[in-house]
This record gives C-alpha cells, structure tokens and sequence, in this order.
C-alpha cells in the first residue's frame, strides 16, 4: 500500500513540474482561402498557454496572387501575326531620278503618280516565330525581342502601266542594254500590279505596362528598332493581254532595312506600327516605307 501511495506521489510530482514548463509554441502557421476571385493567406502563431493568438492576413484579388508566384524574369511567346497595311512616303525628286526610271518615247515621264499605291490592297503580315520577355524592373519595365518574318505587298493602282525589269533589253528602244535594274512605263495597264518585298527581321523594343500579372488588362507601351533583311523582292502583274506574270529578281532594293517600331495594347486589343527613314531603294528613289495594323499576341 505504501509503495501505491509512494508511486502515486511520484506521477503527480512529475505532470506538476511539466504544466510548470512554458507552453508557448511559436511557429509558422499558413492558410489560404479562396472566396471567389478573393484570395487570403493568414500566417500566425498560438500561445497555449493563455490561448493568445497572433496573426495577419493578406488579401488579394483575382489572380495577382498565384500569378506574381509564378511570374519568371523571361518568358517567351511563339507564334505571334500581325496584319495590317503597307504604305510608305514618297520624297523622290523625280526630275533627278537618273537612269532607273525608263521613259516610254512619245509617252510621259514616269512621276509620283504612276508609284501610287492602292492602300486598301497593300497588305502587310508578320510572322513571328517567337517574341520573348526579360524582366527589368519588377515586370513593369521590360526587354522584349524576337525574330520573324515581314512581309509587304505594295499594290499599284489598277491604272498604273509600270513594270520592273532586272537589267538587260530596255523595252521600246533600239538597242539599248543596260546591266542595272530599273522601272519602265509598260504598253498595258493591269488589273493587278504589285511589288512584294519580304525580311527576316529582328526587332529590339522597350516594353512598359501598367499591369504585368494580367495581360488582358491595363495599357502597354513599347519603343523600338528593328534590323531585317531583304530575302526576297519580285513584281506580280495580270492582265488580259498577258495573263498572270510573276516575275522574281533583283530590282535594286536596299537588302537591309532600319525601322522605328512601336506596339500599343489597350487591354486584349494590341496594335503595330513601323516606320523605315532609310529608302526601301538604293538609288534613284527616295521612298520610305511604313507599316500599320493588329497584332494577335498573348502579350
């Protein structure tokens, strides 16, 4: 009985000496909740022994909280297409153009008129193989470049009777051959009349937003140049006397091309522009060519 007793006086001792312990437990305690497009994540701790509890609480709408996670300092986009129109300025002092203007004998000089483009034919695509992002500054000023494809068509108008030729026979003359491109006043008008050039281009811009984490919101701004290169140029025509006429060569475009670049984007809705201040020619014409239109991109 005495050893009952005296073991039983032991226990007793021994949970009084542990309740004498502070039973404080600090620690990290998280939990997220998710109401809707309200997001809150509390983080705290509990005192166990008087039951105080310690806590704050982050609240945040709609996605920003999962996005800035998971947002990474470069992303990449594939694939981006443009569509718009192909234009450009002419400044040519057509009385000083030189031997790459061909006048028809008995027929009037070729001027500002017969280059004139039909604007709502002259169509501009890009295609981008991709357009990738460095993050600059806390994603609301970033490094955006990329490498694609442009290509311009430059439609005459329907009365216009020009045509290029690479070199060789000049048309409606005696004899005269000459080694250099140039453009000549044809025979015929044509129906369709147009001059494509296409680049491999690199563009380099300087993009600002005012909502990183939401791409489809907020209004983005972004400042740039782009280097490309002339891979291909060729003169497509058709006619009734002739019927369709593609012609490929080398018409005496400057292969490289530097523009001034600018994207806008209002919310989903994103907009182009280029402006080259360089003539698209090497010599005789002063043209410089500029684009505008609709971008179809994630960002």
């Amino acid at each position: 009985m005495k050893k009952l007793i005296l073991l039983a006086g032991t226990v007793v001792f021994c949970l009084s000496a542990s309740a004498q312990k502070d039973t404080t437990v600090a620690g990290n305690k998280s939990d997220t909740i998710r109401i809707g497009s309200i997001t809150i994540i509390k983080k705290g701790w509990i005192n166990k022994k008087n039951r105080d509890h310690h806590s704050d609480s982050t609240i945040a709408m709609g996605r920003n909280a999962r996005e800035r996670k998971k947002q990474s300092n470069v992303s990449t986009n594939w694939w981006i297409f443009d569509v718009g129109f192909s234009n450009y300025i002419d400044n040519t002092n057509y009385g000083t153009a030189g031997s790459y203007l061909v006048n028809r004998p008995g027929y009037p000089a070729l001027d500002k008129n017969d280059l004139k483009l039909n604007a709502g034919k002259s169509i501009n695509v890009n295609i981008w193989i991709l357009m990738q992002r460095l993050n600059l500054s806390k994603h609301y000023v970033n490094l955006k470049y990329g490498l694609g494809l442009e290509l311009n068509n430059y439609r005459y108008r329907s009365a216009a009777a020009i045509s290029y030729k690479e070199g060789g026979q000049v048309p409606y003359t005696t004899g005269t051959q000459t080694n250099a491109p140039f453009i000549f006043r044809d025979s015929i008008s044509f129906s369709k009349n147009k001059l494509a050039a296409d680049y491999v281009t690199v563009p380099l811009m300087l993009n600002f937003t005012s909502n990183p984490f939401r791409h489809d919101k907020g209004i983005s701004v972004s400042l740039g140049v782009s280097a490309g290169y002339l891979y291909s140029e060729r003169n497509k025509q058709k006619s009734s006397e002739r019927g369709k006429d593609r012609n490929k060569g080398d018409y005496d475009l400057e292969r490289f091309k530097l523009s001034y670049i600018a994207e806008l984007g209002l919310g989903p809705i994103r907009l182009y522009g280029s402006y080259s201040p360089g003539s698209m020619y090497q010599r005789g014409l002063d043209i410089k060519p500029y684009t505008i239109g609709f971008r179809f991109s994630n960002w």
